[in-house]
């Protein structure tokens, strides 16, 4: 019996340490580049004493997806590893809170900043879209706050929840009664699930809908180029936008599918599907934050640059 209950308890702590390392990795990874797009782009702001759209929007992104990451690591490192520490109140609530408040954040940017590149590259002649672009640059810090707003409302509520779950479910445990344990956690995130589940959602209809559009506008004038023989420099620049864009279309809807799923596995115990699912959403803000840097002349010849730099350092040592 002994023997038995040994080797599940080595094979549980290899488990977590072989989960913490890949959790570790993917975090770190992610953490480096989104700091590099809000390092590159705060030293071009002091550079220039000027702030494009684009660039806002990228910063808070960049500063979103770090912070996101970090949170999210030191919430797996406690939950994992240092479980004692994790249960003390009130860390729990405030790393789901601030979790919460932060990958809502990440989304509704992220959203933004399609919903923006739709509207300053498509190329529609409706009058409504006419206007959107005219007025795109004085609406996005508005919709930075109103996205960064509505991100700690949420934050709040699942502090709240949270809080009164953990409660009744300490309660209930200490009564013996754990068969209603499951049920009571289901009631209490219902609310917060719903919520999510349309801000998910929405935001996920409104990216999909931008690079659709998108898509549409620059495979049109793609093909008019080569209709009028012109291709050029600018035809392989809507190629690499067009390619760009349908990247971004298959990494929402992984990450989409993800978030839904996670919320399905949230009150369930940890298992393989439920860790693979957390892989995947830790891939997603490193990914596309690269897919980002790549998109940007910028950031991309920046880039290439600090590893050119770091290559060379290696060489001579």
């Amino acid at each position: 019996m002994k023997a038995c209950y040994s080797r599940d308890r080595l094979n549980d702590t290899s488990y977590d340490t072989m989960a913490m390392v890949i959790i570790s990795l993917q975090t770190f990874t992610g953490m480096w580049i989104n700091a590099f797009i809000a390092s590159v782009l705060c030293i071009a702001w002091v550079k220039k004493k000027s702030f494009s759209s684009n660039e806002k929007i990228l910063l808070v992104l960049g500063c979103c997806r770090f912070w996101y990451l970090c949170i999210t690591w030191v919430h797996s490192l406690l939950s994992i590893i240092y479980p004692r520490y994790f249960y003390i109140h009130p860390v729990p609530q405030l790393l789901t809170s601030i979790q919460s408040f932060l990958n809502f954040s990440n989304l509704c940017v992220s959203a933004c900043l399609c919903i923006f590149y739709c509207i300053k590259i498509a190329n529609f002649r409706h009058i409504f879209f006419i206007y959107l672009k005219g007025k795109i640059d004085k609406t996005v810090p508005w919709l930075l706050l109103g996205s960064v707003l509505l991100s700690l409302v949420i934050g709040i509520l699942v502090y709240r929840t949270t809080d009164e779950a953990l409660c009744s479910n300490h309660n209930a445990t200490t009564r013996g009664n754990f068969w209603k344990m499951n049920i009571r956690m289901d009631e209490h995130f219902f609310p917060v699930f719903f919520l999510f589940g349309f801000g998910f959602a929405t935001t996920f209809i409104a990216v999909i809908s931008s690079a659709l559009l998108l898509l549409f506008s620059l495979w049109r004038h793609k093909c008019k180029m080569q209709t009028d023989s012109r291709k050029n420099i600018s035809t392989d620049a809507h190629v690499k936008a067009i390619k760009s864009i349908l990247s971004f279309f298959i990494l929402y809807s992984i990450n989409f599918t993800c978030l839904i799923l996670s919320m399905i596995y949230a009150t369930k115990k940890v298992n393989p599907v439920a860790f693979l699912i957390l892989v995947f959403q830790y891939a997603f803000p490193a990914v596309h934050s690269l897919v980002l840097i790549f998109s940007n002349p910028q950031l991309e010849k920046t880039l290439r640059r600090t590893l050119s730099c770091v290559k060379c350092k290696v060489c001579m040592r």
